[in-house]
């Protein structure tokens, strides 16, 4: 069975094109579900109007579905809490010029 790790590690792979840093780091990603061979993932996006949420869905998909055990990926998007810059990794914060 897939493990929780090589998920998250699959999901570094996921860039915001416009920004060129992780959904993970971004704190994008809220939750993953893995029961047997399906994985759910429940994200954000940085703001409502977004318009790479097929993008994203496309790209977790596909890049889910390539680890061993994975037969079924579903991405559920969610604007509660939104998003906001406190929920990106210290490394993100530096990379885009905030102020910790």
């Amino acid at each position: 069975m897939v493990t929780q790790e090589e998920i998250i590690d699959k999901l570094r792979l996921c860039l915001d094109p416009e920004l060129g840093i992780n959904i993970v780091d971004l704190g994008l990603v809220y939750s993953i579900n893995i029961d047997s061979s399906k994985v759910g993932v429940l994200m954000t996006l940085t703001t409502a109007g977004c318009p790479l949420e097929s993008y994203f869905v496309r790209d977790i998909t596909d890049k889910l579905k390539k680890l061993k055990g994975v037969s079924d990926v579903s991405v559920e998007l969610t604007f509660e809490p939104p998003w906001s810059p406190t929920k990106m990794s210290p490394e993100s914060k530096d990379l885009l010029g905030f102020v910790n």
